[in-house]
């Protein structure tokens, strides 16, 4: 897992309209990164409804939130506009991001062992280094937390 002070693994992946979106494009501005399971679950529902209303004040801390999960671009398509998420989603099908940032890893569910996306938060600086990590987010809290941060 990546620790604050690090230097954030830079990336290149399509948003939901299928554009090209790089990491270091927000140069200049902090990033609320976040990663989570699968698009339309519960959890994932709340957690990026929770964002999307907490979105207007993170702008206002010159931030921009950025969701990342291994769905196809059409699917966070139909998320966005079904919750009307005003903020980006990155489709990373070949876990190219969620792997350098730590993020797939051995969960548990009712006995069974499977690899998958640990809901996980990093806020990036102006310049690229992580200033805090926040693994294993409640979606509940998340966007509240992460508002205290900036």
């Amino acid at each position: 897992m990546l620790e604050k002070g690090m230097k954030a693994p830079e990336f290149t992946l399509p948003d939901k309209n299928g554009k090209p979106v790089s990491l270091s494009g927000f140069r200049g501005r902090k990033v609320v990164l976040y990663f989570y399971p699968k698009d339309n679950t519960p959890g994932c529902t709340r957690q990026a409804c929770a964002f999307a209303a907490a979105n207007d004040r993170i702008e206002e801390k010159n931030a921009v939130v950025i969701g990342v999960s291994k769905d196809s671009s059409a699917s966070h398509l139909k998320f966005a506009e079904k919750y009307g998420l005003p903020f980006i989603l990155l489709s990373d099908e070949n876990l190219e991001a969620i792997q350098a940032y730590g993020v797939w890893q051995e969960k548990k569910l009712y006995g069974k062992t499977s690899m998958g996306v640990v809901r996980t938060t990093f806020i990036i600086d102006e310049d690229g280094v992580i200033l805090t990590v926040m693994p294993k987010v409640k979606p509940d809290t998340n966007a509240a937390d992460v508002l205290s941060q900036l």
